[in-house]
């Protein structure tokens, strides 16, 4: 069957797209007690960024730390229970930061409207309701959360995503402005994401016309942005990588992800790896699988001095590699993606263990 994909309702972008954030949010106060809930990081707390918030009368700002770990349904259902508690339904949830954050306001609006813990909705179409209006606005590109109908989050037992038709924006503001200042070493991981997205969304058994027209382009971006000779932090390649974010969320939305983001996401649920960071780390022992791409990925880290560590895993326990094994394999869609129907008869744990180990 051929996925039905959502799509965000409405797009605005271009550099000082940002200033109008309070006009479009405008429609949704309808009454007097309308207010919004806006989720920024704290990275921004105290920065010029938080006197241009369009914050009104009742509105509740969260400042979130996303530095310590990746969202979790507890930090989820915490958020969500502070909201209600307060001021009862927003008219609207605005998530401004990078992927986590804007994953972390896909999954509140969600969760103001379906009761119990977010760990019970944790897969694929579980949410009974549809969530409150909901706006994503990257301040770094890379990691396709703008347009995934996704929302990753770490649980007690696994990390995975709440992921239905209702999670995706009903809005994303896309200012390439608001990545100038993103540090050198996350620009790369981040920015990375879109690319390991594409190289698995358009060399997996779920490829199609659709996600190759996307992922293509992306890659092409990608390239200008870390190997061609304007390549770096600037204004024509923010607005690039910004772009390929976004075609290479849509390229793996109607295909899927591979064998780095199944092992990437063993190590941030055992290590706490941030996710980009945890793709580099995992993708730059990959050539089996992924020859050219890791090719080019090595070529963009030399290129822009990125140091990525080695043998890791020498420090890491039995037990932890048995987990991030575990983990690892439970991804189902990502290894028939990457292998096939049959994957479990192509690779073993065993083997997947052995991959750990190489990092």
């Amino acid at each position: 069957m051929y996925k039905n994909i959502p799509a965000v309702a409405r797009t605005v972008y271009g550099p000082g797209s940002f200033n109008q954030l309070g006009d479009i949010l405008a429609p949704k106060r309808q009454r007097p007690e309308d207010f919004m809930v806006f989720i920024v990081d704290n990275y921004f707390k105290g920065k010029e960024l938080e006197t241009r918030l369009p914050v009104q009368g009742r509105d509740m700002t969260f400042f979130v730390d996303v530095t310590p770990h990746e969202p979790t349904t507890e930090q989820i259902d915490h958020l969500r229970d502070a909201i209600l508690q307060a001021q009862g339904l927003p008219a609207g949830v605005i998530g401004i930061g990078g992927g986590s954050i804007m994953d972390i306001a896909k999954a509140v609006a969600l969760m103001l409207t379906n009761e119990g813990s977010s760990e019970q909705y944790q897969g694929l179409n579980l949410i009974k309701n549809p969530g409150v209006y909901h706006v994503g606005v990257p301040t770094i590109s890379g990691t396709g959360a703008e347009v995934s109908m996704t929302a990753v989050l770490t649980g007690p037992k696994k990390k995975l995503g709440i992921k239905c038709e209702w999670t995706v924006f009903d809005q994303i503001v896309l200012d390439p402005t608001l990545t100038a200042t993103v540090p050198r070493d996350q620009w790369f991981y981040t920015g990375m994401d879109t690319f390991i997205h594409c190289i698995e969304s358009i060399t997996g058994h779920m490829q199609n016309t659709y996600s190759q027209a996307y992922g293509y382009k992306a890659l092409d971006l990608c390239r200008e942005v870390y190997l061609g000779p304007n390549s770096g932090q600037n204004p024509e390649m923010n607005e690039k990588l910004m772009v390929a974010s976004l075609f290479g969320g849509l390229s793996l939305t109607y295909s899927e992800v591979g064998i780095c983001h199944a092992l990437s996401y063993g190590l941030s649920y055992v290590l706490g790896m941030r996710h980009g960071y945890a793709n580099c780390i995992a993708f730059n022992h990959l050539e089996d699988f992924y020859p050219e791409g890791v090719r080019e990925f090595k070529a963009m880290a030399a290129k822009h001095h990125i140091y990525l560590p080695q043998n890791l895993s020498r420090n890491w326990t039995d037990e932890q590699i048995e987990k991030m094994t575990e983990i690892s394999l439970g991804l189902h869609h990502m290894w028939s993606h990457a292998l096939g129907p049959h994957w479990q008869e192509k690779i073993t744990p065993q083997q997947v263990q052995e991959l750990f180990e190489r990092m």
